[in-house]
Formats: C-alpha cells, sequence, structure tokens
C-alpha cells in the first residue's frame, strides 16, 4: 500500500485541522471509475514504485479485480484516490500469491479481510485523503462483519502503519522493487483506537465529508445491532407512537400477534394499580409457574428481565479475559459483544456456510471441542440463519465433550420446532449446560422483557445469587404467568405463524426469479440477493424510505456476503406489503433511492 504521509493533527492552537477534505467525496466505485483507478494505479506500483512493469497501455489490473471492492476518492469532482478491498468471500488474497497461509496464523482467522492498492493522486498528497480512504476500508470492513484485516504495508511508511494501530508480523515480501511488511489489525481495536485519537476530528469531517458509503461515517455497535429501527423511527420521546401502523417493523423478531387474551386482560384491568405497585422481589410465582408447565425444579430456575439480562449476568460471573470461547458464526450477535466488548475474551468462531445450508455439522463441532473451551454458545434455533440442530445430536456432543466445556444453549424460538426438542431437562440434571429461554418473543411480551434460564441447581442458586431485587417487573411477571397458563392460544398462533412464513416465502420468492429466499424455522425468512447488483444495505435502505424496514445481516458475520436480509413475519397485511415494497425496491435503478 501507499498512502499520504502526513498525519492529521493540531495547529499550533490546538484547533483541529483538517487539510485537504473540502468537497471531499468518499463513495464506492463505479464503472465509470474503472479506467482512471487503473491509471493511477499504474502510475503509482508501476512508474513510481517499480512493484510492475509499466506498459504501453497506462494501466494495471489483475485477476482480482473481479472480487475486489474499490472505495473511491473525489475531491472538487475530480479523482483523488483509491482503495481496494478483497473479502473473505472472494476466496483468495493477494497475499496469497507471496505467502503460505498454514505458515502464518494471522493469515488463518476468521473474519480477515484484505485492504490493498492504496494510491493518492500524487498532486494530493500531504493532505488526509490517504488515511481518509483508510478509514472508509475499515468502517465498509466492520459494516461487513469484518473482525480483522490483513495488509502489505511498504517499509518506508511502516512507522505510520504503526501509529494507525496496525501490527507488523515481522514477515518481509518483496515485489518487484518495493519491499512490504505483512500487517494485521483488529478491526474492533483499530475502531476503538481511531475513536480515541481522533474522535473529535471524526465529527468534525462526519458534517464536511461527503459519505456516500453504505455503512455509517461513525462506528455504532454494529456488530450487536439489534434492528429496532422501526421502533426508533417513531420518535425517541414516545410521543408519535399512533404512527406505529404507517411502518412494517419487519426488521426485529417481535411477535405478529398479541399475548394471549388473559395476559392483555390482567394487565389492563389493574393497569393503574400495577404501574405504582412493587413487584414480588424475587418473581417466585413466575418461577413456580414457569416450573409447572416444564416439568422443571424450581431450583433449577433463575429468571430476568429479558435473555440479555441473563447474558450479561451469568457470562460476566464466569469469563474473564483468559477464557476461551466458541461462538457460532453467524449467530446472535450480543454473545460476541458480551464476550469480546464487555467481557474481553477473544471468541473462536465455529463457522456455518451457506453452501451447507447453515446447518451445525454435530461430527465437526466434536472435533472443534477438542481444543477445550470454557464456553460453547449454540443459539438453537439459530438466529439469524433460522436453522434447527437436532436436539438428541446435540446432547451427545454435549456429553462427549471433554471435561470443564460449558455449554450455553439459547432456545429463544424453541417453540417454533415442536415438542420433544428442548434440552431443558438435560441441563437441569447435567453439569455442564445451561438453557436460556426468551419468554419475550415466543409469547408476544418483547415490551415487557422477561426471560428464565435452566441449570444444574448450584449454577441456578448462583445466578440467583447475582441477580437483583424486582429485577422483572410486576406487568412482565403478570403477563408471563397469564400467557404460560395458556399454551393452547400460543401453540395455534406458532402455526399460524408458519402458514404466513410460507406465504412470505412464496410472494417474495415470485418477486424476482435470481433471488434466493429460504424459511426459518422460527419466525422469519432470509432474502439473499444476487452478486454484482444492489447490496443487502441499498435494499433495506430503499424500503425504509417506503414504510417497510428490514434487517441488513451484512454486519453479523462476512458469510453474508453483504446480500442478505431477515424478514420477520408479520401478519398477511403487511407480508403483502413487504413482498410489495420489495419488487419496487428491486425494480429502481441502482443509482436511485
Amino acid at each position: 500500500m501507499t498512502t499520504d504521509q502526513q498525519l492529521p493533527g493540531t495547529s499550533a492552537a490546538g484547533a483541529l485541522v483538517a487539510p485537504g477534505v473540502e468537497e471531499l467525496e468518499l463513495r464506492m466505485s463505479s464503472e465509470a471509475d474503472v479506467e482512471w483507478i487503473g491509471r493511477l494505479r499504474h502510475e503509482v506500483y508501476a512508474r513510481e514504485l517499480g512493484q510492475h512493469a509499466p506498459n504501453d497501455a497506462g494501466l494495471l489490473t489483475d485477476d482480482l479485480d473481479g472480487s475486489n471492492v474499490y472505495i473511491v476518492a473525489v475531491h472538487h469532482g475530480r479523482p483523488a484516490g483509491f482503495i481496494s478491498v478483497t473479502p473473505p468471500w472472494a476466496g483468495r488474497f493477494s497475499i496469497d500469491r507471496h505467502l503460505r497461509r498454514d505458515e502464518h496464523p494471522a493469515l488463518c482467522e476468521d473474519g480477515l479481510f484484505e485492504i490493498r492498492i492504496l494510491a493518492v493522486d500524487p498532486g494530493l498528497r500531504g493532505g488526509m485523503i490517504g488515511r481518509l480512504l483508510m478509514y472508509a476500508a475499515l468502517r465498509w470492513v466492520a459494516g461487513h462483519g469484518g473482525r480483522g484485516i490483513v495488509a502489505l504495508g511498504r517499509v518506508e511508511l511502516l512507522p505510520m502503519y504503526l501509529e494507525l494501530g496496525l501490527a507488523s508480523t515481522g514477515t518481509a515480501v518483496r515485489s518487484g522493487a518495493a519491499g512490504f511488511q505483512l500487517l494485521t489489525g483488529d478491526v474492533a481495536e483499530l475502531t476503538d483506537r481511531t475513536l480515541r485519537r481522533h474522535g473529535p476530528l471524526l465529527r468534525e469531517l462526519g458534517r464536511t465529508v461527503r459519505w456516500g458509503l453504505e455503512v455509517p461515517f461513525l462506528p455504532g455497535d454494529e456488530m450487536c445491532a439489534h434492528g429496532g429501527a422501526s421502533v426508533e423511527a417513531l420518535g425517541r420521546g414516545f410521543d408519535t407512537l399512533d404512527a406505529s401502523g404507517e411502518v412494517v417493523p419487519a426488521d426485529v423478531l417481535d411477535a405478529w400477534f398479541p399475548p394471549a387474551p388473559a395476559a392483555v386482560a390482567a394487565l389492563t384491568r389493574g393497569l393503574d394499580w400495577i404501574a405504582r405497585t412493587s413487584p414480588p422481589v424475587r418473581a417466585d410465582g413466575l418461577v413456580e409457574e414457569i416450573a409447572r408447565r416444564r416439568g422443571l425444579p424450581e431450583s433449577a430456575l433463575a429468571v430476568g428481565a429479558g435473555s440479555s439480562d441473563l447474558i450479561f449476568r451469568a457470562f460476566r460471573g464466569w469469563l474473564d479475559a483468559s477464557s476461551r470461547v466458541l461462538l457460532i458464526d453467524p449467530s446472535y450477535g450480543e454473545y460476541a459483544h458480551v464476550v469480546e466488548r464487555v467481557i474481553g475474551c477473544r471468541a473462536d468462531r465455529f463457522p456455518l456456510h451457506r453452501a451447507e445450508g447453515w446447518r451445525i455439522d454435530p461430527e465437526r463441532l466434536a472435533r472443534v471441542l477438542r481444543k477445550r473451551y470454557d464456553l460453547v454458545v449454540i443459539v438453537n434455533p439459530n438466529n439469524p440463519t433460522g436453522v434447527h440442530a437436532d436436539a438428541a445430536r446435540l446432547r451427545k456432543v454435549m456429553e462427549d465433550a471433554p471435561a470443564g466445556t460449558r455449554f450455553w444453549i439459547d432456545e429463544t424460538y424453541a417453540g417454533y420446532v415442536g415438542a420433544g426438542q428442548t434440552l431443558e431437562p438435560y441441563a437441569a440434571e447435567a453439569g455442564n449446560a445451561v438453557v436460556c429461554t426468551s419468554l419475550s418473543k415466543m409469547y408476544a411480551l418483547s415490551g415487557l422483557r422477561a426471560a428464565y434460564l435452566t441449570a444444574p441447581a448450584p449454577i441456578a442458586a448462583e445466578l440467583r445469587r447475582w441477580t437483583p431485587p424486582w429485577a422483572v417487573s410486576l406487568p412482565a411477571q403478570i403477563a408471563a404467568v397469564n400467557a404460560l397458563r395458556d399454551p393452547a392460544y400460543y401453540a395455534s398462533r406458532w402455526a399460524q405463524t408458519a402458514v404466513l412464513r410460507a406465504e412470505l416465502a412464496t410472494a417474495l420468492a415470485e418477486v424476482d426469479e435470481n433471488l434466493s429466499v429460504s424459511e426459518s424455522v422460527a419466525n422469519f425468512v432470509l432474502l439473499t440477493l444476487p452478486g454484482g447488483g444492489l447490496t443487502a444495505s441499498r435494499l433495506v435502505e430503499r424500503c425504509r424510505r417506503r414504510g417497510v424496514f428490514l434487517r441488513d445481516l451484512s454486519p453479523m458475520s462476512p458469510a453474508f456476503e453483504g446480500r442478505t436480509v431477515r424478514i420477520a413475519v408479520r401478519d398477511a397485511v403487511a407480508n403483502a406489503r413487504v413482498a410489495v415494497t420489495v419488487a419496487e425496491a428491486l425494480r429502481a435503478p441502482l443509482g436511485m433511492a
């Protein structure tokens, strides 16, 4: 890579300076950019650096161009520079021409992207264009589930790369007349470092630079994003809730149906008293009802205000920075967030593959477990892939796992699978498993927040000891108890959800024969766009402007290749609107909203 050599800093008076960003645009490349990218690349890498032999055409290309993603900088309407990113779904990196991956552990990490071919017009160097291109590449990688980056950095510019937060592996590479060092970086750490060092400057630049990428200019918690933009669109002050019927909230997996009639009646009948009255401290009545309905001992249960409450409390008590954790990838992003960002331990990934139907191979999982992990997290049925692993086969894997391995099984959507597929009875008696069950999604209580976990009595007691008093609100306790008492109502609603899901999948498949639509076993479908056209983020944006909210899965994992959206099942009318809106969004030209 090559880039500007001047770093952003402060003036003598201490004010932030941002040279070279007036009328600067950063965006994804288009067909119109191909020629000037090739010419600038030839000028820099052939004539200036001697990495390649000059050619009469004055253009430099290679066989990875069809897989690379190019981000370009345009200054006052004229080409200023570019950077390219090679995503893991390309199947190979340019580094593979120089190094064997099996000889370099840094090249074998999951979620790895290659950043390469950074070039700035010679007349515009010395400002911030090169650094902003590198920042844009980092943001694009984060927005597509990247966890690590790798690059070959010019030896002459090594101090600048190290200052940015990249680390040299000490491996030297020679290409033509140019010398390089193999550099690596953790995406989350690089993002944090950038915000700590240049947060005020970035906020200033965010108001100045024209940003045309599919990810926000400033970072958020991409990995842990929960959707919910449909609710946020109604206003933070809850003063526009009457407009909720104007949008289709298919970006979150809340139930499309209301809670059981008895639950609604209990809440509305005594709402004024419920609102002003403290709940039972330990939710004993709710625990008793769960134990009765599930056939579990009360000593094996602990309740919380939703599954996230239980995840945060349990994991912080079990794990520290030295712990070894295995996560399914792709899966619910909350787990990676808590493990890596809150607790600070590094998690390995057990990758699932689209070509294999996103299924967990029990035999492969058993082999991976030989590495010995402190905690293994499995969401079953998995969110967001929507695939269920057979409980008996999963139980066999757990029974044969190395001693000391603890399993956390998230069964938030297990009710959609049917009887006999829960591992709660196993968790209550075995010493190595905990099952977390949310009452929010399956029982239409997402706004009230209620969940429980099943574990061996000592583990459950430990969680109860760390549970604050009144953790589950009185409305949540009342609603959950009444909901659990009406299994017939929910069984009928879950069956109806399956019918609606099939109808939605059929309607979406009829929109365009190039779309890939797959049903989950839960309350959503996945829609995958063909490569080379509209991206998932652009589809989500177009639909959102029409009042239909979908979930872009790109930030959750590179496995989705930036092409897959998750669509929650709603009622028949809303589902029809989703299909029509997707069709309209796909018909619009690529450059239009």
